[in-house]
């Protein structure tokens, strides 16, 4: 069994003890360090959504990929970046703060669908909108035609306390949901938050969409 098959059943089993559908929850491959080759290597199983962290690495590859490959963007984006990425992507996981916000409409063409990052790890060097503060970010970007608010996105703390990891990821989907209730007209259907190390606990905890590289790849 390939890296990528047994990452598959691994969100299946945390699926079904979750009492959820596999098929609520899509694999995100994230392809940062990776050569073509071993991005090809999952495309050919059928795979076609990859997400890169860097801007110019995902440029880089792309033009000597599949074509029908979607690509995300899930790491930080600066804003002099934005031009140059806003045609080669289908979702952006990491809209993070009002000068984003403000050069994605000045930029796009058509509305861009984006996930709000939320910070809810207890570590400083993380990004996001804290949750105190996503009431009023969600209300500028539902008042912005370029931008499509898909969901929200975020990364538990990097900690061995699983319990830990459980908490974050449930107060994000908490978040998630209260997003949904409060927008019912709007088209938000992802969360995305589960990476390598702990996308099993994020699928049990609610998430639609977890972001895999190493588990899949192997460390690099």
């Amino acid at each position: 069994m390939s890296g990528y098959e047994a990452v598959l059943e691994r969100i299946a089993q945390a699926a079904h003890r979750a009492g959820r559908r596999p098929e609520e929850v899509t694999l995100l491959v994230v392809s940062k360090g990776q050569s073509l080759e071993a991005i090809r290597s999952v495309y050919n199983k059928g795979h076609r959504l990859f997400g890169e962290n860097r801007v110019q690495e995902l440029l880089a590859k792309k033009p000597h990929l599949p074509q029908d490959i979607q690509w995300h963007l899930i790491g930080h984006l600066q804003t002099n970046k934005v031009k140059a990425i806003l045609p080669h992507i289908v979702l952006l996981h990491s809209l993070d703060r009002e000068s984003l916000l403000a050069e994605i409409t000045k930029r796009a063409e058509t509305p861009v669908p984006c996930l709000i990052e939320v910070k809810v790890a207890q570590e400083p060097t993380k990004h996001g909108i804290v949750p105190a503060a996503l009431d009023a970010f969600v209300e500028k970007v539902l008042e912005t035609p370029k931008v499509q608010l898909r969901g929200l996105m975020g990364m538990a703390s990097l900690t061995t306390d699983s319990e830990q990891v459980r908490r974050e990821f449930r107060q994000l989907y908490k978040l998630f949901v209260k997003l949904r209730e409060r927008y019912p007209h709007a088209a938000i259907d992802t969360l995305s938050m589960g990476m390598s190390g702990d996308f099993e606990i994020a699928v049990e905890e609610g998430s639609t969409l977890v972001r895999v590289g190493s588990a899949i790849f192997g460390a690099y």
